[in-house]
């Protein structure tokens, strides 16, 4: 909802969904150490989306982007293997409410997950006209932006402020997945909407 919300609505919508609505969950679901970390993270991340989505750019060529694309999504995938296999593999212990559950993760696993991504984000950038495709450069970048961070509240600020340990490293594959999962609902909805509502692509800034 943030990733649509920002790309429909324009940067200031984006934002307050983002941040406003992200740390409402927080409180709600219970962590209230995450509330004021989110809604600047958040915020950040709807507005430079719906920022970004709406600048003008002229293309003299669709390579560049799409080689941007991959780039981008080989820094994603990358991230998924090397930090997933680092602390993700082995024995994990799974905790769900009707128990704890042992599972074994190979090594393999994240480096498929972080080759599917990998592949994923390169074919959006391929099959998608240049201006879609500077919707979705849009949306891994505000993605990017929300995983930075994270990164950075959980390694420096949470401990300081609220005396809990998390291991920062660790977090980045599951805000990475958060940030694909979310594109990858959002994009596709946007295509959509796009197209039976035309009023809402003019007003993000594109054209048909």
């Amino acid at each position: 909802m943030v990733f649509l919300s920002a790309i429909l609505f324009g940067p200031f919508v984006g934002a307050f969904a983002g941040g406003v609505g992200a740390m409402i969950a927080d409180l709600l679901l219970g962590y209230p150490h995450y509330a004021l970390a989110t809604l600047v993270i958040k915020a950040c991340e709807g507005g430079l989306v719906g920022a970004l989505n709406r600048k003008k750019v002229e293309f003299t060529g669709s390579y560049s982007w799409k080689l941007l694309t991959l780039v981008l999504g080989v820094v994603v995938g990358s991230l998924l293997a090397l930090i997933g296999s680092a602390f993700y593999s082995g024995q994990v212990e799974l905790s769900l409410g009707l128990g704890t559950f042992t599972l074994y993760i190979p090594q393999v696993f994240w480096i498929a997950l972080g080759s599917i991504a990998v592949l994923s984000i390169a074919t959006l950038g391929f099959i998608a006209d240049p201006e879609f495709g500077w919707t979705i450069l849009s949306v891994i970048v505000g993605g990017f932006t929300m995983v930075l961070g994270y990164f950075l509240y959980q390694r420096f600020l949470i401990y300081p402020l609220f005396n809990i340990e998390v291991v920062a490293f660790a977090e980045v594959p599951i805000n990475v997945g958060q940030m694909i999962v979310g594109a990858t609902i959002a994009l596709p909805i946007t295509k959509i909407m796009w197209r039976t509502l035309p009023h809402l692509r003019r007003r993000a800034g594109t054209t048909e």
